[in-house]
Parts: structure tokens; C-alpha cells; sequence
């Protein structure tokens, strides 16, 4: 390309490239040629003039307006005026520069209290209605208390098999297990440990048995899940009719439902107050260690008085053993029904208790501390 391709310097009376006017050069102008040498034409096109108005319109859009057209490019005044400007003759540059405080942000929202999570009102009437049942039936005449046993084992039973056919499409044999749960609770009161062991095994080929009325689909998970069923309720129920035939029997089984009550209570007082570290955050989230350790010093001060006022022959250390070895056990006992409610899905095994869930809810933690508070017993002070 040689010099020639910029253009020569346009002669007087001609518009550039860049174009001319009586101030120079102004970008923009039509280049030269032909087409755009008309004598009487103007030598420059004007550059639009922006109204200095908002380009949005409503108050809520002044503030982008006023920054859309500031500037030395929109203003419609020579560059000599604009250092002599004032604020009143430039509202938006002003708007721009000294915008409007904003309203003060809305105060943080109060922090709402621990919530118990259920209608504590409730659990505590219906507790303390169960309660009653049971002492009343305990002292007055011990086979009442064995029929409010078998009672409690057989709902259980049904809430069990039904939450697993619901969520699991898993047939346990009802009439079976019911039938020979009751069995059990009987045998263990007058038979004892060998009278229960029977009563189990006999139950459990009752199921085997039941289930072959129906087709072969599913059998081996019907017989499974009804088998355990019967030894998960009314098996271990068993040890607290076998309590009950001592001669201290109503004493053994008080100390048992207060222990186990005291730990539960314990672990959710603490808990509640002070829990910060998840014991078993996949099993049970609501579950702390500090709850842990308030239900292992609630029962262990619990066993001590228990043991040395209750029970006959029962000594205060005897008491803490049992009290720590019943915070261990009902905490198990809980986290193991965690889980199979967690496996099916569901918050409650069901809504019979008011404030509790179901029967199977409260039996959750009573069910595996029984034979570890009928073992102790027996090793501290003997069956008698």
C-alpha cells in the first residue's frame, strides 16, 4: 500500500474524510467523492442532541437514567460550560453522585426456642394414665399384670406386622404370632425360662406351618420377618413376667419400669439442654452424647435408691452397675427400633398413644432391658 491509499488533503471548500467545519475536523462527516460534493450541502451533520430526560421512566429507575446520560458524551452544552455547571443544573449527575440512603435492612428475625417435637401435654397425661394401670394392676393381683402384658404385646405385634405390610409388602402371620406371644408371656410367669423357650419354639413352627396356606411367593420373607417378630416383642416381654414370680417380684418390676423411664427421661433433659454431638446421626439425628451421658447419671442414681430401699438384700453399688447397665441397654433398645422405623420410613409404629406414637413406640427401650435387669437381679440377689 503506498501513501496515496490515506487520501490527499482535501482542498478548500472540500469535505475530508473526517470532514471539516469552522472548528475543524469533526468525526463523522460523509467521506468525499462524488456523491457528497454537492456545493449547497452542509460540510458537517450535526450530532444528535439527547434529551436530558430519564431513559426508563418512574422514580424506582431515576438512579439508571442519570447514569445512562451523565457525561461529557450526552450533554447538549459546549465543553466550556459544563466546568461552570452547578448541581441545580445538573439533577441526574447530583442523583448520581449523592443517591438517596437506602431504608435500613429489616432486624434479624427472632430465634425461635427448642421445640420438644411432640404435644408434651399429651405424652404426659397418657403416661402418667399408663402408669397408673400398671402399678394398680402390679400390687393389687400379679396375673391382672401378666393380662395387661399379653395385652400390650399383642397390639404391639399388630402395629408391627401392619407397617411392615404397608411399607414393605412383608406378610408376617398375624394370628399365629399374636396367639403364641400371649402363650409366651403366660409360660415364662408360670413355667419361667424354660416355659418361655417352648412357648418361642412352638411359635415359631405355628408360622412356618400358617404361612403354607398361602402361595410360595414371598414365603421365605414372611416366615423371617414373622419369627423375628415373635421373638422381638413377646419373647423378651417374657423376662418381666419371670420378675414378676419372685417374692419381691411387683418391687423387681417397679424398679425395672422406673429405671428404664429415669434413663429415657434423663437422656432427654439432658439432651434437649445440652446436646450438641450427634450420637448416631444416620440412626437417630435427635440423639446426643451429652443426652447419653445425662440417661447413664440419671439411672445409676436411680438404681443406687432403688436397690437399697426396693429390693430385698440390694445394695446402692449393686444399683449403680444396674443403672449403667440399663442406660446401655434402653439407648440400644432405641436406636435398634430407629432403625427399623428408618427402614420403613416412618416417624411412629403408630397413633394409639396420644403425645407418643404407638404401643411399639414406648416398648422400644423396655423390651431389651428386660433380661439384662432380670439377669442382674437374679446374680445380685438371687431368683427367690
Amino acid at each position: 500500500m503506498n501513501d496515496s491509499s490515506w487520501g490527499a488533503p482535501p482542498a478548500a471548500g472540500q469535505a475530508g474524510y473526517w470532514g471539516t467545519s469552522e472548528r475543524g475536523p469533526v468525526q463523522g462527516a460523509a467521506p468525499a467523492g462524488p456523491a457528497y460534493d454537492a456545493p449547497e450541502a452542509p460540510h458537517t451533520r450535526p450530532m444528535p442532541i439527547v434529551p436530558d430526560v430519564p431513559a426508563y421512566g418512574g422514580d424506582q429507575d431515576d438512579d439508571r437514567g442519570a447514569a445512562r446520560l451523565s457525561g461529557p458524551l450526552f450533554s447538549s452544552r459546549p465543553p466550556q460550560s459544563r466546568s461552570h455547571d452547578t448541581p441545580q443544573a445538573r439533577p441526574f449527575e447530583a442523583a448520581s453522585q449523592n443517591p438517596e440512603p437506602m431504608p435500613d435492612a429489616p432486624p434479624p428475625a427472632p430465634q425461635q426456642k427448642k421445640s420438644a417435637g411432640r404435644d408434651l401435654g399429651a405424652a404426659i397425661g397418657v403416661g402418667v394414665g399408663l402408669g397408673v394401670v400398671i402399678v394398680a394392676s402390679l400390687f393389687v393381683v400379679k396375673a391382672v399384670f401378666v393380662g395387661v402384658v399379653a395385652v400390650a404385646v399383642v397390639v404391639g405385634l399388630w402395629e408391627l406386622t401392619k407397617r411392615l405390610e404397608e411399607r414393605k409388602g412383608i406378610n408376617a402371620p398375624l394370628v399365629p404370632i399374636a396367639l403364641g406371644g400371649a402363650a409366651m408371656v403366660v409360660a415364662g410367669y408360670v413355667r419361667g425360662a424354660e416355659g418361655a423357650w417352648v412357648a418361642m419354639a412352638l411359635t415359631a413352627l405355628a408360622v412356618l406351618v400358617w404361612r403354607m396356606t398361602e402361595p410360595p411367593e414371598g414365603y421365605l420373607k414372611d416366615v423371617t420377618a414373622g419369627v423375628f417378630a415373635a421373638f422381638y416383642v413377646p419373647f423378651l416381654a417374657t423376662f418381666v413376667a419371670m420378675m414378676l414370680t419372685a417374692d419381691d417380684g411387683p418391687w423387681r418390676v417397679l424398679t425395672f419400669l422406673l429405671l428404664t423411664v429415669v434413663s429415657d427421661t434423663g437422656a432427654y433433659a439432658v439432651g434437649w439442654r445440652f446436646g450438641k454431638t450427634k450420637l448416631a446421626p444416620r440412626i437417630s439425628p435427635g440423639k446426643t452424647r451429652e443426652g447419653l451421658l445425662g440417661a447413664v447419671g440419671f439411672a445409676m442414681v436411680a438404681g443406687a435408691l432403688c436397690m437399697q430401699f426396693l429390693i430385698d438384700d440390694g445394695s446402692w453399688w449393686q444399683g449403680l452397675l444396674l443403672g449403667l447397665a440399663v442406660a446401655a441397654s434402653a439407648t440400644l433398645g432405641d436406636l435398634g427400633e430407629s432403625m427399623i422405623k428408618r427402614d420403613l420410613g416412618i416417624k411412629d409404629m403408630g397413633t394409639l398413644l396420644p403425645g407418643h406414637g404407638g404401643i411399639m413406640d414406648r416398648l422400644d427401650s423396655l423390651l431389651p432391658t428386660a433380661p439384662v435387669v432380670w439377669l442382674l437381679l437374679v446374680l445380685f440377689v438371687g431368683s427367690g
